[in-house]
C-alpha cells in the first residue's frame, strides 16, 4: 500500500538520525491529543476479516465469510466477490446486485463479525525489525514482541510510533514518543495506546 510504504521511509529516515534534536517535533503519550474520528465514517473492509453475510429468507445463500490475502469472499452462487475497501454497506449492495441473478428482490446485509490482524512496521533497535500482523487492539508492548524486544543499544525513553493523522488534521503525521518503563508497569496514557492499521514503530 502506498500510504505505509511511504510511512516506512519516513521511519527509515527518522531512524538513522544521530539523536532526538535532529528528528523533528514529537509529543509524549501522556500529551497526545488525537481528534476522533468522524463519526459518520463506516468501517473499511480489510483482508482476514470475518464477515457475516445474511440474505433475508435465503439461509443457503447466508454464512460467514474471511476476507482472504486477495481482498475477495466466497459465496455460494456468485462464488469470488472484491470485498477489502468497501464498506459493508456498499458490499451488501454489491451483493443484492449479483444475487438478483438468482432470486427477486434479495435483501442482504453485512456486517463485521471479527477484525482480522492489522498491519504495523518495526523498525530500530530490536530484534527483528519488519512488518508485523498483530492483533488489533494491540499495544505498544505487545508490536515489541512481535519484533523480538529491544536490543542491547536500544534507548529506553526514545521509542516513537509514527501515524498517520485524520485527513484534514494537523499535523498529518503524530510522532509520539513513549519511554519503555512506563510501557512495563503500565503508567499513564501508554498502558491504554493501542496500535493501528499503517502504524510505524521507531525504537532508537
Amino acid at each position: 500500500m502506498k500510504t505505509t510504504l511511504e510511512m516506512l521511509l519516513l521511519a527509515a529516515v527518522l531512524a538513522g538520525a544521530p539523536g532526538c534534536s535532529h528528528v523533528g517535533d514529537y509529543v509524549w503519550v501522556d500529551d497526545i491529543k488525537e481528534p476522533p474520528a468522524p463519526a459518520d465514517t463506516e468501517y473499511l473492509v480489510a483482508p482476514g476479516d470475518v464477515l457475516n453475510v445474511r440474505v433475508f429468507n435465503q439461509e443457503g445463500m447466508s454464512g460467514r465469510a474471511r476476507v482472504r490475502s486477495d481482498g475477495k469472499i466466497s459465496l455460494p452462487f456468485v462464488n469470488d466477490v472484491e470485498a477489502a475497501g468497501s464498506t459493508p454497506t456498499a458490499l451488501a449492495f454489491r451483493l443484492q446486485v449479483r444475487l438478483k441473478e438468482f432470486i427477486n428482490n434479495p435483501v442482504v446485509t453485512v456486517s463485521l463479525e471479527e477484525a482480522g490482524p492489522v498491519q504495523v512496521s518495526v523498525l530500530g533497535e530490536v530484534a527483528h525489525p519488519g512488518v508485523y500482523a498483530v492483533q488489533p487492539r494491540s499495544s505498544v508492548l505487545q508490536a515489541l514482541a512481535a519484533a523480538g524486544g529491544l536490543t542491547q543499544y536500544a534507548s529506553g525513553d526514545r521509542i516513537f510510533v509514527l501515524r498517520r493523522n485524520f485527513a484534514g488534521a494537523k499535523p498529518p503525521l503524530l510522532r509520539i514518543r513513549f519511554r519503555y518503563e512506563n510501557l512495563a508497569h503500565a503508567e499513564g496514557r501508554a498502558a491504554a495506546f493501542r496500535m493501528r492499521d499503517g502504524d510505524v514503530l521507531v525504537v532508537e
